[in-house]
């Protein structure tokens, strides 16, 4: 995952995130919890980037924000879940791990500030 290069399409980034999600769950180690963190942590990846979407489409104001504050709590729990993920301490795992929380955090970021921006 290559954080220099973000891409300012915010439907896109959503996407990638998801995606990259995906991919680092599938070189985690098969432990009984990498098993059900990695279920939770491809759910909630999806739904942030898919509730994005559908806030893009959103019928009113009121649609809009909703969509929004789900996208950012489905963000919050993938960051929940990746750090639940064991990495046995293999450093490119850690370090994967590390990008995915930290773009994570940054689109929480975003959809709070598009929420402070829908309600003013």
């Amino acid at each position: 995952m290559n954080n220099s290069n973000k891409p300012y399409d915010l439907e896109e980034r959503t996407y990638l995130f998801a995606e990259h999600c995906k991919q680092f769950v599938n070189n985690l180690p098969k432990t009984t919890a990498n098993i059900e963190y990695s279920k939770q942590l491809i759910r909630s990846s999806g739904s942030q980037a898919a509730n994005y979407i559908e806030a893009c489409e959103a019928l009113g104001k009121k649609d809009k924000s909703f969509r929004i504050r789900v996208a950012r709590k489905e963000t919050k729990e993938s960051c929940l879940w990746l750090r639940l993920c064991e990495t046995c301490n293999k450093i490119e795992l850690e370090e994967d791990k590390q990008l995915l929380n930290v773009e994570g955090k940054e689109l929480r970021n975003i959809f709070t500030s598009i929420l402070e921006k829908i309600n003013k």
